[in-house]
């Protein structure tokens, strides 16, 4: 069993990271710890109202195997949270892994991650330029980007990401990952049976609710 993490801050996109967080917990039955500087309500970019279940001063950051982190279109709330900056800055060197998304690199570079590494995300050239902790010479005009202990996205490459992400944590994934195969698919092919094993699975978590 692997640890991960993923970061919550005001208005983060839910979007960019449900193909990552949907594949360790049903998949892979994967444990994630939903962390944050403070304990309170984070609306995402969607509007869903969530909350941390852990907070970043509780936790080293050596706990984890990979630290998430979602983008969003306003990313000033995470790059000026010097709680959070601080938290990922102490994994500078370590053996954590960052996956970051679409405007998150913004603060890896804030915290210091992103020094002598490649990485990509979903970035205005002006923002590269005006902060000084962005080295612009290691940007990559690629949808996804992996530096060593580093992975990092465009926004609407989130399949890719998730799929980068999960090979690089050795997840046994295949070509066929979020891919359907199935284009014009016949009713046969759209009609489900489980197993015995999983039905009997089924019919004992059902007898739970009839006591």
């Amino acid at each position: 069993m692997k640890k991960f993490a993923v970061v919550l801050y005001p208005n983060y996109s839910l979007q960019e990271i449900t193909c990552i967080t949907a594949t360790l917990a049903i998949w892979f039955n994967e444990k994630i710890d939903y962390i944050a500087s403070e304990n309170s309500c984070y609306l995402t970019g969607e509007g869903l109202p969530t909350y941390p279940t852990k907070l970043i001063q509780e936790i080293e950051i050596t706990d984890y195997d990979c630290i998430i982190i979602p983008g969003s279109t306003n990313p000033l709330s995470g790059i000026f949270d010097d709680t959070l900056i601080e938290f990922l800055s102490k994994g500078k060197g370590g053996p954590t892994v960052f996956a970051a998304i679409s405007s998150t690199p913004l603060l890896l570079g804030k915290a210091g991650l992103l020094e002598g590494k490649r990485y990509t995300g979903g970035l205005f050239m002006q923002q590269i330029a005006f902060f000084d902790f962005m080295e612009k010479e290691n940007f990559t005009h690629e949808p996804v980007e992996t530096d060593e202990r580093l992975i990092t996205g465009i926004g609407m490459y989130y399949q890719e990401f998730a799929e980068a992400v999960l090979r690089y944590m050795n997840y046994p994934i295949d070509e066929s990952f979020l891919k359907p195969n199935l284009k014009y698919p016949t009713k046969e092919q759209l009609i489900f049976h489980y197993t015995e094993e999983e039905y009997r699975e089924f019919l004992d978590e059902i007898s739970q609710y009839q006591k």
